[in-house]
């Protein structure tokens, strides 16, 4: 199929494309990298009567260390960030994750600020965002506010972003030295949106507890889940088998999977216990290697 007829905009500026978007009355979409919207406009599931398309403001493409948090602007393409020293540094969990996002000629294509903005529970980045608790930057007519990522997402392909405002950057926090990072995710095929995706990162103390503790879980909820309950058990605590399987079960109970062609939402919250142990297995061998070293 093609899309439905509809107007171009190519903005010349953020203020032009904000008053794109207001003139557009509800009925204009914006165009980053374009890997989530140009299929859905391709099967006329979206059709807009304008396009805004973002794709000339190189202003929205860097990435900035303030020290404390680091700062993506919302056109930074996806395969940029993975590939930064800065991020590896900073947020390992995030290049990490972003590795499993499709194909690395999408990644070249897809911009982070679209990926979130399109608030897809199945997909890698959001679901990083919020156990990073990540603040999302929006842009419009009455100027910029802040949300934090738990707030940010609300739904199945739903934001707080309001009809007028443009998601223009990211803050993260920087991750706690020493910290190390895992992903699993379970898909039917390579490249293929996972049906559960775990995230996890954390860091030991000198002793071998678990002094910092974050997980996030992908496509197992209509939003992006941190599984908050599962990090309360483990710090504080050492790493044993029963700890684990603990955290595991508890991130299974926090989860709420739909249930639809691909898959069942039983077997989607029996993956998310599964790749839960695994992510923590691996998390805390990883750990325990770098303290031996």
């Amino acid at each position: 199929m093609k899309p439905a007829p509809l107007d171009h905009v190519r903005a010349s500026s953020l203020d032009h494309a904000i008053e794109s978007l207001v003139a557009g009355d509800g009925d204009a979409k914006i165009l980053a990298g374009g890997q989530s919207l140009v299929p859905l406009l391709a099967m006329r599931l979206a059709q807009p009567a304008t396009l805004v398309d973002l794709g000339g403001l190189r202003d929205l493409d860097y990435i900035r260390d303030d020290g404390s948090h680091v700062e993506i602007g919302a056109m930074t393409r996806s395969r940029v960030v993975e590939t930064s020293p800065i991020v590896a540094g900073a947020l390992p969990l995030l290049p990490a994750a972003l590795r499993h996002v499709g194909h690395v000629t999408i990644r070249n294509r897809g911009t982070l600020g679209g990926s979130v903005a399109h608030a897809d529970p199945a997909a890698e980045a959001p679901s990083v965002l919020r156990a990073l608790d990540a603040e999302i930057v929006a842009t419009g007519p009455a100027g910029r506010r802040t949300i934090p990522a738990a707030d940010f997402f609300q739904g199945f392909l739903l934001s707080a972003l309001d009809a007028d405002e443009i998601l223009t950057a990211i803050r993260i926090p920087r991750q706690p030295a020493g910290s190390v990072v895992a992903v699993e995710e379970f898909a039917r095929r390579h490249g293929d949106f996972a049906l559960v995706a775990v995230f996890g990162t954390a860091r030991l103390g000198a002793t071998g507890e678990i002094e910092d503790m974050r997980i996030g879980v992908a496509g197992a909820a209509s939003t992006p889940l941190r599984a908050e309950a599962a990090e309360r058990l483990l710090v504080g605590r050492s790493p044993t088998p029963d700890v684990v399987a603990a955290a595991a079960a508890a991130v299974a109970e926090a989860t709420d999977p739909a249930e639809d062609i691909h898959a069942p939402a039983e077997y989607r919250r029996h993956l998310a216990e599964v790749l839960t142990r695994r992510c923590l297995n691996r998390l805390f061998t990883h750990a325990e290697r770098n303290a031996a070293a």
